[in-house]
Protein backbone atom coordinates (compact mmCIF):
# COMPACT_ATOMS: atom_id res chain seq x y z
CA UNK A 1 0.00 0.00 0.00
CA UNK A 2 1.55 3.46 -0.84
CA UNK A 3 0.80 6.79 0.66
CA UNK A 4 0.89 9.41 -1.44
CA UNK A 5 2.76 12.29 -0.47
CA UNK A 6 0.86 15.17 -2.81
CA UNK A 7 0.05 17.99 -1.17
CA UNK A 8 -3.70 18.64 -1.00
CA UNK A 9 -5.38 20.62 -3.12
CA UNK A 10 -6.49 24.13 -1.38
CA UNK A 11 -10.07 25.03 -1.09
CA UNK A 12 -11.15 27.34 -3.33
CA UNK A 13 -11.82 30.42 -2.06
CA UNK A 14 -15.22 32.87 -2.75
CA UNK A 15 -14.18 34.92 -5.62
CA UNK A 16 -13.05 37.95 -5.12
CA UNK A 17 -15.60 40.82 -6.48
CA UNK A 18 -15.07 43.22 -8.51
CA UNK A 19 -17.60 45.79 -7.92
CA UNK A 20 -15.26 47.59 -5.58
CA UNK A 21 -12.34 48.31 -7.98
CA UNK A 22 -15.09 49.66 -10.02
CA UNK A 23 -17.02 51.97 -7.36
CA UNK A 24 -13.37 53.38 -6.97
CA UNK A 25 -12.76 54.31 -10.25
CA UNK A 26 -16.08 55.43 -10.93
CA UNK A 27 -15.53 58.17 -8.20
CA UNK A 28 -12.35 58.44 -9.49
CA UNK A 29 -13.62 60.10 -12.63
CA UNK A 30 -16.48 61.62 -11.30
CA UNK A 31 -13.70 64.26 -9.06
CA UNK A 32 -12.46 64.10 -12.65
CA UNK A 33 -15.26 65.19 -14.38
CA UNK A 34 -16.11 68.03 -11.48
CA UNK A 35 -12.67 69.32 -11.18
CA UNK A 36 -12.18 69.54 -14.92
CA UNK A 37 -15.60 70.94 -15.68
CA UNK A 38 -14.66 73.54 -12.60
CA UNK A 39 -11.36 74.81 -14.52
CA UNK A 40 -12.71 74.55 -18.22
CA UNK A 41 -16.35 75.79 -17.92
CA UNK A 42 -15.35 79.48 -17.36
CA UNK A 43 -12.41 79.50 -19.97
CA UNK A 44 -15.00 78.10 -22.48
CA UNK A 45 -17.03 80.52 -21.10
CA UNK A 46 -14.44 83.60 -21.48
CA UNK A 47 -13.64 82.39 -24.83
CA UNK A 48 -17.19 82.49 -26.23
CA UNK A 49 -17.43 85.98 -24.82
CA UNK A 50 -14.34 87.26 -26.56
CA UNK A 51 -15.81 85.78 -30.08
CA UNK A 52 -19.07 88.03 -29.51
CA UNK A 53 -17.43 91.72 -30.62
CA UNK A 54 -19.45 91.52 -33.62
CA UNK A 55 -23.10 92.05 -32.93
CA UNK A 56 -25.39 88.58 -33.91
CA UNK A 57 -21.82 86.96 -35.60
CA UNK A 58 -19.07 84.99 -33.94
CA UNK A 59 -15.66 85.78 -34.95
CA UNK A 60 -11.99 86.75 -34.11
CA UNK A 61 -12.69 90.44 -34.29
CA UNK A 62 -11.78 90.80 -30.36
CA UNK A 63 -8.55 89.41 -31.22
CA UNK A 64 -7.98 91.50 -34.38
CA UNK A 65 -8.60 94.71 -32.21
CA UNK A 66 -6.12 93.12 -29.25
CA UNK A 67 -3.34 93.16 -32.11
CA UNK A 68 -3.82 95.90 -33.85
CA UNK A 69 -3.80 98.11 -30.66
CA UNK A 70 -0.93 100.51 -30.51
CA UNK A 71 0.06 99.49 -26.18
CA UNK A 72 0.22 95.64 -26.99
CA UNK A 73 2.88 94.92 -28.51
CA UNK A 74 4.82 97.23 -26.94
CA UNK A 75 3.62 96.04 -23.35
CA UNK A 76 3.89 92.23 -24.57
CA UNK A 77 7.53 92.95 -25.91
CA UNK A 78 8.67 94.51 -22.24
CA UNK A 79 7.56 91.60 -20.51
CA UNK A 80 9.37 88.81 -22.68
CA UNK A 81 12.23 90.89 -22.34
CA UNK A 82 11.52 91.62 -18.42
CA UNK A 83 11.26 87.42 -17.99
CA UNK A 84 14.61 86.47 -20.36
CA UNK A 85 16.41 89.38 -18.05
CA UNK A 86 14.70 87.53 -14.84
CA UNK A 87 15.38 83.98 -16.13
CA UNK A 88 19.13 84.87 -16.54
CA UNK A 89 19.59 86.91 -13.41
CA UNK A 90 18.00 84.01 -11.44
CA UNK A 91 20.81 81.26 -13.11
CA UNK A 92 23.77 83.39 -12.25
CA UNK A 93 22.72 83.45 -8.46
CA UNK A 94 20.85 80.06 -8.38
CA UNK A 95 23.03 77.76 -10.43
CA UNK A 96 26.29 78.38 -8.31
CA UNK A 97 24.73 78.70 -5.40
CA UNK A 98 23.07 75.41 -5.80
CA UNK A 99 26.47 73.89 -7.25
CA UNK A 100 28.51 74.81 -4.40
CA UNK A 101 25.74 73.34 -1.86
CA UNK A 102 25.59 69.95 -3.26
CA UNK A 103 29.78 69.81 -3.46
CA UNK A 104 31.02 72.03 -0.54
CA UNK A 105 28.36 72.69 1.80
CA UNK A 106 25.12 69.93 2.09
CA UNK A 107 24.19 70.95 5.29
CA UNK A 108 23.37 74.30 4.44
CA UNK A 109 20.69 72.78 1.79
CA UNK A 110 17.91 73.86 4.50
CA UNK A 111 18.85 77.11 4.99
CA UNK A 112 19.04 77.78 1.49
CA UNK A 113 15.50 76.08 0.71
CA UNK A 114 14.29 78.01 3.23
CA UNK A 115 15.40 81.59 1.58
CA UNK A 116 13.98 80.63 -2.20
CA UNK A 117 10.89 80.35 -0.23
CA UNK A 118 10.41 83.05 0.94
CA UNK A 119 9.03 84.94 -2.01
CA UNK A 120 6.22 82.36 -1.05
CA UNK A 121 5.97 83.79 2.29
CA UNK A 122 6.02 87.11 1.77
CA UNK A 123 2.35 89.04 -0.58
CA UNK A 124 3.03 90.54 -3.49
CA UNK A 125 1.63 93.65 -1.48
CA UNK A 126 3.64 93.62 0.77
CA UNK A 127 7.10 93.03 -1.14
CA UNK A 128 6.34 96.03 -3.77
CA UNK A 129 5.13 98.44 -0.98
CA UNK A 130 8.67 97.55 1.22
CA UNK A 131 10.58 98.15 -2.31
CA UNK A 132 9.13 101.36 -2.93
CA UNK A 133 9.71 102.71 0.45
CA UNK A 134 13.70 101.47 0.41
CA UNK A 135 14.48 102.12 -3.17
CA UNK A 136 12.21 105.41 -3.67
CA UNK A 137 14.04 108.01 -1.21
CA UNK A 138 17.72 108.38 -0.65
CA UNK A 139 20.80 107.43 -0.99
CA UNK A 140 19.01 104.39 -2.72
CA UNK A 141 16.74 106.46 -5.05
CA UNK A 142 16.48 103.74 -8.08
CA UNK A 143 12.63 104.34 -8.64
CA UNK A 144 13.08 107.94 -10.13
CA UNK A 145 13.41 107.06 -13.44
CA UNK A 146 11.41 104.54 -15.69
CA UNK A 147 14.28 102.64 -16.70
CA UNK A 148 15.80 102.74 -13.06
CA UNK A 149 12.43 101.25 -11.27
CA UNK A 150 12.41 98.37 -14.42
CA UNK A 151 15.57 97.11 -13.37
CA UNK A 152 14.58 97.04 -9.88
CA UNK A 153 11.44 94.59 -11.33
CA UNK A 154 14.07 92.89 -12.73
CA UNK A 155 15.47 92.23 -9.58
CA UNK A 156 12.15 91.14 -7.99
CA UNK A 157 10.89 88.99 -11.11
CA UNK A 158 14.74 87.31 -10.48
CA UNK A 159 14.12 86.71 -7.09
CA UNK A 160 10.32 85.81 -7.42
CA UNK A 161 11.37 82.96 -9.44
CA UNK A 162 13.66 81.52 -6.78
CA UNK A 163 11.57 78.67 -5.94
CA UNK A 164 10.85 77.50 -9.03
CA UNK A 165 14.79 77.90 -10.93
CA UNK A 166 16.47 76.29 -7.09
CA UNK A 167 14.53 73.32 -7.26
CA UNK A 168 14.89 72.42 -10.94
CA UNK A 169 18.61 73.36 -10.41
CA UNK A 170 18.75 70.90 -7.41
CA UNK A 171 16.92 67.93 -8.34
CA UNK A 172 18.99 68.17 -12.07
CA UNK A 173 21.81 68.58 -10.05
CA UNK A 174 21.30 65.66 -7.75
CA UNK A 175 20.74 63.50 -11.08
CA UNK A 176 24.31 63.53 -11.76
CA UNK A 177 27.57 63.05 -10.27
CA UNK A 178 28.69 66.24 -9.14
CA UNK A 179 31.77 65.46 -7.19
CA UNK A 180 32.89 63.00 -10.08
CA UNK A 181 32.53 65.38 -12.56
CA UNK A 182 34.38 68.31 -10.84
CA UNK A 183 37.09 66.33 -10.01
CA UNK A 184 37.21 64.75 -13.26
CA UNK A 185 37.74 68.54 -14.73
CA UNK A 186 40.05 69.50 -12.08
CA UNK A 187 42.23 66.55 -13.11
CA UNK A 188 42.34 68.04 -16.48
CA UNK A 189 43.36 71.28 -15.47
CA UNK A 190 39.72 73.12 -15.68
CA UNK A 191 38.89 76.26 -13.09
CA UNK A 192 35.71 76.88 -11.48
CA UNK A 193 34.38 78.73 -14.31
CA UNK A 194 35.02 76.68 -16.92
CA UNK A 195 33.50 73.54 -14.67
CA UNK A 196 30.65 75.80 -14.54
CA UNK A 197 29.94 77.09 -17.89
CA UNK A 198 31.48 73.60 -19.65
CA UNK A 199 30.25 71.41 -17.47
CA UNK A 200 27.26 71.92 -15.07
CA UNK A 201 25.33 73.90 -17.30
CA UNK A 202 25.15 71.26 -20.10
CA UNK A 203 24.37 68.53 -17.72
CA UNK A 204 21.22 70.80 -16.32
CA UNK A 205 20.16 72.04 -19.29
CA UNK A 206 17.06 70.33 -19.52
CA UNK A 207 16.22 71.43 -15.43
CA UNK A 208 17.01 75.11 -16.40
CA UNK A 209 14.44 75.05 -19.45
CA UNK A 210 12.33 73.49 -17.02
CA UNK A 211 12.62 76.21 -14.43
CA UNK A 212 12.80 79.20 -16.88
CA UNK A 213 9.49 78.14 -18.61
CA UNK A 214 8.08 77.99 -15.35
CA UNK A 215 9.86 81.56 -14.74
CA UNK A 216 8.79 83.16 -18.04
CA UNK A 217 5.27 82.10 -17.24
CA UNK A 218 4.67 83.15 -13.87
CA UNK A 219 6.42 86.55 -15.59
CA UNK A 220 4.81 87.04 -18.15
CA UNK A 221 1.27 87.83 -16.96
CA UNK A 222 2.47 89.21 -13.38
CA UNK A 223 0.40 92.39 -12.51
CA UNK A 224 0.53 93.65 -8.97
CA UNK A 225 4.24 94.49 -8.47
CA UNK A 226 4.31 96.42 -12.19
CA UNK A 227 1.35 98.05 -11.37
CA UNK A 228 2.74 99.44 -8.54
CA UNK A 229 5.94 100.54 -9.64
CA UNK A 230 4.35 102.43 -13.12
CA UNK A 231 5.52 99.68 -15.61
CA UNK A 232 3.93 99.34 -18.77
CA UNK A 233 4.14 95.74 -18.75
CA UNK A 234 1.77 92.90 -20.20
CA UNK A 235 -0.24 92.79 -16.59
CA UNK A 236 -1.27 96.43 -15.88
CA UNK A 237 -2.19 96.75 -19.33
CA UNK A 238 -4.55 93.84 -19.43
CA UNK A 239 -5.78 95.78 -16.27
CA UNK A 240 -6.20 98.97 -17.86
CA UNK A 241 -7.78 96.91 -21.07
CA UNK A 242 -10.41 95.95 -18.32
CA UNK A 243 -11.21 99.65 -17.76
CA UNK A 244 -12.41 100.63 -21.33
CA UNK A 245 -13.06 97.34 -23.45
CA UNK A 246 -15.76 94.97 -23.57
CA UNK A 247 -14.56 92.01 -25.59
CA UNK A 248 -10.90 92.61 -25.87
CA UNK A 249 -9.92 91.63 -22.37
CA UNK A 250 -11.39 88.50 -22.80
CA UNK A 251 -9.25 87.81 -26.00
CA UNK A 252 -6.33 88.63 -23.81
CA UNK A 253 -7.08 86.46 -21.01
CA UNK A 254 -7.04 83.74 -23.71
CA UNK A 255 -4.02 84.49 -25.31
CA UNK A 256 -2.03 84.65 -22.14
CA UNK A 257 -3.65 81.51 -21.07
CA UNK A 258 -2.15 79.97 -24.47
CA UNK A 259 1.11 81.59 -23.81
CA UNK A 260 1.17 80.21 -20.10
CA UNK A 261 -0.18 76.33 -21.24
CA UNK A 262 2.38 76.63 -23.94
CA UNK A 263 4.90 77.16 -21.14
CA UNK A 264 3.73 73.84 -19.17
CA UNK A 265 2.90 71.93 -22.92
CA UNK A 266 6.77 72.42 -23.35
CA UNK A 267 8.23 71.56 -19.68
CA UNK A 268 6.04 68.28 -20.01
CA UNK A 269 7.36 67.37 -23.34
CA UNK A 270 11.01 68.04 -22.57
CA UNK A 271 10.41 66.44 -19.02
CA UNK A 272 9.03 63.24 -20.98
CA UNK A 273 11.94 62.73 -23.49
CA UNK A 274 14.51 63.18 -20.32
CA UNK A 275 12.60 59.97 -18.75
CA UNK A 276 13.06 58.35 -22.30
CA UNK A 277 17.05 58.59 -22.47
Amino acid sequence: MTISTAPAPLAAGPPVSAAPARGSRLWSWLAFLVVALYFVLPLVATFYWSLRAEKGVLGFEAYRKLFADANFLPAFSESIVNAVLAIFLSLLIIVPTAYWVTLRLPGLRPVVEFITLLPFVIPAVVLVFGLIRLYGRPPLLLTATYGSSRVVLVCVYAAISFPYMFRSVDNGLRAMDVRGLTEAAQGLGAGWGTILRKVIFPNLRVALLSGALLTFAIVIGELTIALFMAQHTLGPYMAELTRSKVYEPSAMAIVAFAITWAAMGMIAYISRERKQM
